[in-house]
C-alpha cells in the first residue's frame, strides 16, 4: 500500500507549525509523536459528552463510560494478538508498566542469589527497576553486551545463563540505534531454560505488527504516546498465569473485593487488580483512537513506508562531511550521529535555528553512551508523517553547520 503522505501530514495540526521563520521538520517522534485530529477529536468528545467516573457506577454515563474503557481493553489484546482482554493492564507508560512488573513479579518470585539479564544497549526504564530490584532482595544483573555494528552479542546469552537466572529484560527496538533485536529468537532460547521474559516495546509498537503470541513472551510494554496516542497511558501486557500469581503493587479504589477493618482486604482479580484508583479515561479513550487510526492505515505498510524512508535518510547523512552514523543500516525509526567533534547539543541547537527538531543528550542509555565512547549523540526519529523533503533539509542543514563550525 502506499500513503498520500501530504493528505497524512493535514491530519496532524502541529506539523503545520513554523519554528524560527521555517516550516517545522518534526525528526523528534521516538521521544513523542503527534498526534492525529482523529485522537485530538475522540479525547475532546469524550470530555465534552460522555465524561463520568468508570467502575461501579449505575449511572447511564458512568456505565457507558465503563464499557468505552473496557471495549478499549479488548482493542489492544486484538491489536497485540493477545489471547484475553485480561492479560491487558493499563499504565502510565512503559516505565510503569517494567517497575509494576519488577516489584510485584520480582519481589514475590526472585530470591537473594537469583540474576536477571538485561542488556548494553537498553533505555534507563529497562535498567534502575531491575537495579532497584537486584538491591532490594541481594540479586545479580548481568548484561549482553553490543558488538562493534551496533547489535547485541547474543552469543554472549549461554555463558550469562545459569541455574539462578529468573529474567530476561531486552528492549525490541534500540531507542538510540534503532536496532531491531531479534527478540523472537532471544525469547525462544530463554523460554527453554525457564527463563520469564519482559520486552520493552516503546521503541517498536509504532512501526510494525507485534504479536505476543507468536513472540512467546510473558510481557510486553508500551507507552501510547509514542503510537500518535496520548501522554500518560501506556500497556503492560502480562501472560494471564503469570498475571494471577502477582500480588497487587498499589493499594485503593477498584483492585479490592472487600476491605474490613478488623478483618483486612481481599482483591480482585488481574488486571484489574493491578489498577488502582481512578484510570486515565480520556487518555485511554484517545489511546484507543490511536490504534484504530494505525490499523485502519495497516502496521505492515507503515513498516514498509519507513523502511525506504530510512533507507533514503541513511543515503543522504553518509553525504554529510565529518558524520559518524551509529545506526547500523537496517535501523528503524531513528538514525544516531554525530558531526565530526561537535558536541550534540551545539549541533542540535543549531538544527533548531533552522526550524528541524532533534533530539540530544544521553537518551537515557547512558551505558550505551559508554559503549562508543561519548557523552551524547545527535537523534533524528522519522515515522510515517515525515518525508524525503525533511531529510534533504537535515542533511543540508548538517552540511552548513559543518562549514559553519569548522
Amino acid at each position: 500500500m502506499s500513503f498520500d503522505i501530504a493528505s497524512i501530514r493535514l491530519e496532524f495540526p502541529l506539523l503545520a507549525k513554523e519554528v524560527n521563520g521555517y516550516p517545522l521538520a518534526y525528526l523528534d517522534s521516538a521521544a513523542t509523536a503527534q498526534k492525529p485530529q482523529a485522537v485530538l477529536n475522540a479525547e475532546t468528545y469524550f470530555y465534552q459528552h460522555e465524561y463520568a467516573a468508570v467502575h461501579r457506577g449505575i449511572h447511564t454515563l458512568s456505565s457507558n463510560a465503563t464499557t468505552r474503557m473496557e471495549n478499549i481493553r479488548t482493542q489492544v489484546a486484538r491489536f497485540l494478538h493477545a489471547t484475553s482482554s485480561e492479560e491487558i493492564v493499563f499504565v502510565k507508560g512503559a516505565t510503569e508498566a517494567i517497575n509494576l512488573v519488577a516489584q510485584s513479579w520480582g519481589d514475590s518470585q526472585l530470591k537473594p542469589g537469583d540474576n536477571i539479564i538485561i542488556t548494553e544497549m537498553e533505555h534507563h526504564s529497562n535498567i534502575v527497576p531491575w537495579q532497584m530490584l537486584a538491591k532490594r532482595i541481594n540479586a545479580e544483573l548481568r548484561y549482553i553486551p553490543l558488538t562493534s555494528s551496533g547489535a547485541l552479542d547474543v552469543r554472549c546469552l549461554s555463558s550469562l545463563v545459569d541455574s539462578r537466572t529468573r529474567l530476561l529484560a531486552i528492549t525490541h527496538v534500540s531507542n538510540v540505534l534503532g536496532t531491531i533485536n531479534s527478540v523472537k529468537k532471544i525469547i525462544s532460547q530463554a523460554k527453554a531454560l525457564g527463563i520469564v521474559t519482559l520486552i520493552d516495546g516503546a521503541q517498536a509498537i509504532m512501526h510494525d505488527t507485534v504479536d505476543v503470541q507468536d513472540l512467546d513472551c510473558d510481557f510486553y510494554v508500551f507507552s501510547g504516546h509514542k503510537i500518535y496516542g496520548p501522554s500518560g497511558i501506556g500497556i503492560l501486557y502480562g501472560r494471564k498465569e503469570i498475571l494471577e500469581l502477582m500480588p497487587p503493587w498499589e493499594g485503593g479504589g477498584s483492585m479490592i473485593s472487600t476491605v474490613s477493618l478488623s478483618e483486612g482486604t481481599t482483591y480482585t482479580t488481574a488486571p484489574w487488580v493491578f489498577e488502582a484508583g481512578s484510570p486515565n479515561i480520556g487518555s485511554i479513550i484517545g489511546l484507543g483512537a490511536a490504534l484504530q487510526w494505525v490499523s485502519d492505515l495497516g502496521m505492515d505498510s507503515i513498516f514498509q513506508r519507513e523502511k525506504k524512508l530510512m533507507s533514503y535518510a541513511l543515503n543522504k547523512l553518509s553525504d554529510v562531511p565529518d558524520i559518524i552514523i551509529y545506526s547500523p543500516p537496517q535501523a528503524i525509526g531513528v538514525l544516531a550521529f554525530n558531526l565530526g567533534s561537535h558536541h550534540a547539543f551545539d549541533v542540535g541547537s543549531f538544527l533548531d535555528q533552522y526550524g528541524i527538531a532533534i533530539r540530544t543528550g544521553h537518551h537515557c542509555a547512558m551505558p550505551l553512551m559508554k559503549h562508543y565512547g561519548v557523552s551524547s549523540m545527535c537523534r533524528a526519529s522519522l515515522v510515517l508523517y515525515n518525508t524525503e523533503d525533511e531529510v534533504d533539509r537535515l542533511a543540508s542543514s548538517l552540511m552548513r553547520i559543518h562549514h559553519l563550525l569548522s
